[in-house]
């Protein structure tokens, strides 16, 4: 009996080491997206919790790379989870995937991957990176994102922007300007996470699409972080 208790339990170690290695190529990225948020709202001069609590969606791009070296080009893929409900003031729902193409950031030195994290601030910001391809500075204003105490001094700035960007390259964690560059949801790899062929929007806005394998730690990060929405929690009564 005890013999076939530890091969049982052999066994179940066993099956979850190969579900764990069955992950897709997108699913894995997904799960560094929640490594890399997990990690980011670790460090202590991080994020202020005031602006984590009024965003409506947190879009992260995991090891961004130039494309050629001196083009300034830079190409990332990632994640975009957003609340839920027709305002954004309900729980996380399931993340969808996105593409960061083009522009210059300007804080890369040679083949240094850099993780970007951006927090987009209200219902404008959304429905432009919803619906299609947009230039963050021209269809969508952006700014750099303000840190700890600072944020604070700048009010004004974090309170105009539709998007709030922060990168975290050999350590050191910053707001960065992304002015240039262009978003997009990256339908292709959307699908290779859930399976089948889905759309940012049928995610986003879905009400019943459910959180997917390699999924869980960027949701389960987000809500245990920011779990309301400060800036419309009167809508939530």
């Amino acid at each position: 009996m005890k013999r076939f208790a530890i091969s049982a339990a052999c066994f179940t170690l066993a099956a979850g080491t190969l579900l764990a290695g069955d992950l897709n190529k997108e699913q894995k990225r997904l799960e560094e997206c929640g490594t890399v948020l997990q990690e980011v709202l670790n460090i202590p001069e991080n994020i202020p919790q005031a602006v984590l609590d009024k965003v409506d969606c947190v879009v992260v791009f995991p090891s961004v790379k130039k494309l050629a070296f001196g083009v300034g080009a830079e190409y990332g893929r990632g994640a975009m989870v957003c609340r839920t409900k027709e305002r954004f003031n309900g729980p996380w729902g399931a993340p969808a995937m996105y593409a960061l193409e083009g522009g210059s950031v300007g804080f890369q030195i040679g083949g240094e991957a850099t993780d970007l994290v951006l927090l987009v601030m209200n219902q404008g910001g959304m429905n432009s990176i919803l619906s299609s391809k947009v230039k963050l500075g021209g269809d969508a204003s952006v700014a750099a994102g303000p840190l700890g105490r600072d944020a604070s001094a700048d009010t004004d700035a974090w309170m105009k922007a539709e998007i709030l960007s922060y990168s975290r390259s050999r350590g050191v964690f910053a707001g960065v300007s992304l002015e240039g560059t262009t978003l997009r949801p990256d339908n292709d790899a959307s699908g290779d996470v859930y399976g089948h062929p889905i759309k940012a929007p049928e995610i986003v806005r879905g009400h019943s699409v459910p959180v997917p394998e390699g999924g869980h730690l960027l949701v389960t990060v987000l809500e245990k972080r920011a779990p309301y929405n400060d800036s419309k929690s009167a809508e939530r009564h």
